[in-house]
């Protein structure tokens, strides 16, 4: 016992404050001026007039669908949009829906003519093979379902962490963390929203959930893929046109 409160003595020498009353948090980090420059990127997505706004996954599903079928087409549409633009999304999910978008319709229809109507997505032919995978696994583990987890999402063929989050703030309005696409992952290294540079969306996500506000997390991807699309673009950037300009990092000062 003696032994015991010594060693207890020699941690209180080295760890000053511990259990008087005078414990201090360290405070947590967060960027400079972002809260100016998400203002201000508000004030610029006001219109709501970029490609997310009219063509995005949110407006890919049929609203008057039963919440089982709209939550398959959420994630359907999530699937396509990888490294495709919001508007071949858009005229993807269309041609689907006409055929009647459900889980039993997709796995009756035959692997050439889902790639004819889904042609010309992004690496459409892989597309083809995970959406016919994941829609077997819907129907046979979850009566036809998508999973309520990320954790269930990302284990689905196709599906990323991106979409899997996109499809709990979509189909199942709860926000288990930040959807974090191209668009997100360069705008918050260019705006140094990130302690240090990050090499992928995913390390991105991880770094913007330790600092920004959970009440802003849905907001945040909308916000910025639409800035993305209009203005913060990966090449060429509109600096010029940006109200940041004189408190962005990254900025092209003309």
């Amino acid at each position: 016992p003696r032994r015991s409160r010594r060693r207890k003595s020699v941690a209180i020498a080295y760890e000053p404050g511990q259990g008087d009353g005078t414990e201090r948090q360290r405070p947590r980090w967060e960027p400079r001026n972002w809260r100016e420059q998400l203002e201000r990127i508000r004030e610029m997505r006001r219109s709501r007039d970029a490609p997310v706004d009219e063509m995005g996954v949110q407006k890919c599903y049929d609203d008057s669908a039963p919440p089982q079928v709209m939550r398959y087409q959420v994630l359907l549409a999530l699937m396509l949009s990888s490294q495709t633009k919001d508007q071949v999304t858009s005229a993807a999910m269309l041609r689907l829906r006409q055929r009647g978008l459900t889980v039993d319709s997709v796995l009756q229809m035959d692997d050439e003519t889902l790639g004819q109507i889904i042609y010309p997505v992004g690496f459409w032919r892989n597309k083809v093979k995970y959406i016919k995978q994941t829609t077997a696994i819907l129907k046979q583990k979850y009566g036809g379902d998508i999973p309520s987890t990320v954790e269930e999402l990302v284990q689905l063929p196709g599906v990323g962490p991106k979409m899997a989050h996109l499809a709990m703030h979509i189909a199942w309005d709860s926000v288990a963390g930040i959807a974090v696409d191209t668009h997100v992952h360069r705008i918050s290294n260019r705006l140094q929203w990130v302690k240090k540079e990050t090499k992928n969306p995913e390390e991105t996500r991880v770094a913007l959930e330790e600092w920004l506000p959970r009440d802003l997390w849905k907001e945040i991807n909308w916000l910025l893929v639409g800035f993305g699309q209009q203005t913060c673009l990966p090449v060429n950037p509109r600096c010029g046109q940006c109200l940041n300009q004189d408190i962005c990092p990254a900025a092209k000062r003309l």
